[in-house]
């Protein structure tokens, strides 16, 4: 099958899980492109598509809202699986960022996952930092690559069921 891969990741985390995620499905035997929101035209060309994307000020990237806007018709013609990442920190709290259940039901996912994200404050604007100080967001790199891939191969396997 052919899958897209598109992660909205303003600093680089998210996308490595996603490309984590487009690894394993290649490794299942599926052709597999790795393209940004803002870059995807058509998602008519692939069988399937996993979206992913990071959290800011719960809510999902404004680039992948919009490819959802975009595409929403077509990708509810097609398998859809969602991720996202955010919650930073040794006991992170997961919640569901605002619009979850708004892209779930327009792109008609099969599962909306949540993964454990990344904070590396040195890289963030000014206004960015102020916004991790307010929530006391913890520094650090917190991604369970294990869970991203178990995730990634379950994906796989339903890919081999709809195939």
């Amino acid at each position: 099958m052919r899958v897209l891969v598109s992660v909205a990741s303003r600093h680089g985390a998210t996308r490595e899980m996603g490309d984590v995620v487009a690894e394993i499905l290649r490794e299942a035997g599926h052709t597999v492109d790795v393209v940004p929101p803002d870059d995807v035209e058509r998602v008519m060309p692939y069988d399937a598509v996993v979206l992913g994307s990071a959290v800011y000020v719960g809510r999902l990237a404004a680039s992948l809202r919009d490819l959802v806007v975009r595409q929403g018709a077509h990708l509810r013609l097609r398998p859809v699986w969602l991720f996202w990442s955010g919650p930073v920190g040794s006991h992170p709290t997961t919640s569901v960022p605002d619009d979850v259940e708004a892209m779930v039901t327009a792109t008609g996912a099969r599962e909306a996952k949540c993964f454990v994200g990344a904070l590396d404050k040195a890289s963030l604007s000014v206004s960015e930092r102020a916004l991790v100080a307010l929530v006391r967001a913890q520094d650090g790199d917190f991604r369970d690559f294990d869970a991203v891939r178990a995730w990634a191969m379950g994906v796989a396997e339903e890919l081999r069921s709809v195939a």
